[in-house]
């Protein structure tokens, strides 16, 4: 028996076929969305379980004098590698900064005494001039790598600025949650944010001068022939000149540190304790949950 594309029995028909096609197409798409979550959630535990070996091997390091790097390379002594060596002392700090913040949170948590929480505050900010301190240090061995920020996560780097945070937005980032600010603190954070970026952009003005004078030295060789005694001396001079302008990048770097510091001890004196304490936290808590993000995004199911 035929049917034409008008009888109701064919269209009945034709609905049916329909029907059964999108529900075969809903279930394809079920499944793989299922592999999909099923496949994320491996990658999240085997990246957890990775970070937890990773943080083994770091203790065990440790212990016998050495880092192991997370990209695989070979062991070297933390003597003789000042960017490695950087890399194992900010382990550590953050491994002892983290102690302190969970100690400030209890407290904070527990409506402690001015005095304790202070006593608490000061010796974060203490941590911090630490940490200064050693960056400082190691950028004297190897100033590129505390610069590109290859001790911290990709997320990190990412918004990363002259080897770390920006003091302006840091306190963009905080103005709305230290609420209720005095109207003198009001201003007295306004004012602040607004120094610190005048202070940031005369250091990038200044790094975007040395970018383009370094440009400009290393595009002026001489294009005589090769290997001729002109050409190498001439070559040679060009390449001293660059190192002697690349030499201000520590500067620049320890320019940069000194404006984080001073914004973060400002911030200080601007708050009361308590503001403070929850200041810190919320400084704590934003960079944590970048390093996060970092670990999820590289943990992330790729299609």
């Amino acid at each position: 028996m035929l049917w034409s594309n008008d009888d109701p029995l064919f269209k009945d028909k034709f609905r049916y076929q329909q029907s059964l096609r999108r529900l075969a197409q809903n279930r394809e798409a079920a499944r793989k969305s299922r592999l999909r979550k099923k496949a994320y959630i491996q990658n999240l535990e085997s990246s957890r379980l990775k970070l937890t070996q990773l943080e083994q091997e770091l203790q065990r390091a440790r212990q016998q004098g050495i880092f192991i790097s997370s990209s695989g390379d070979q062991s070297q002594s933390a003597g003789g590698n000042g960017a490695v060596a950087f890399d194992m002392e900010y382990a550590r700090w953050l491994e002892e900064h983290n102690k302190h913040i969970n100690e400030l949170r209890a407290a904070a948590n527990a409506h402690a005494g001015d005095d304790d929480l202070r006593k608490i505050v000061d010796s974060i900010m203490s941590q911090y001039d630490e940490f200064f301190r050693l960056k400082g240090v190691a950028a004297k061995a190897d100033v590129f790598h505390v610069l590109s920020g290859m001790w911290k996560t990709p997320a990190e780097r990412c918004f990363m600025w002259l080897g770390g945070f920006r003091s302006s937005e840091l306190l963009k980032l905080l103005a709305g949650q230290l609420e209720p600010l005095t109207e003198q603190q009001l201003t007295g954070i306004c004012n602040l944010q607004q120094s610190s970026q005048q202070a940031e952009d005369a250091l990038s003005q200044g790094m975007e001068a040395l970018q383009q004078s370094l440009a400009e030295t290393l595009a002026s060789g001489s294009l005589g022939p090769a290997g001729s005694s002109g050409n190498v001396a001439s070559y040679m001079g060009q390449m001293a000149m660059a190192m002697g302008k690349l030499g201000t990048l520590e500067n620049f770097l320890r320019q940069a540190d000194n404006l984080r510091l001073q914004t973060l001890q400002q911030m200080q004196r601007i708050l009361t304790t308590r503001q403070s304490a929850r200041a810190l936290l919320a400084i704590s808590d934003y960079f944590s949950r970048l390093r996060a993000l970092s670990s999820l995004w590289l943990a992330r199911p790729r299609e």
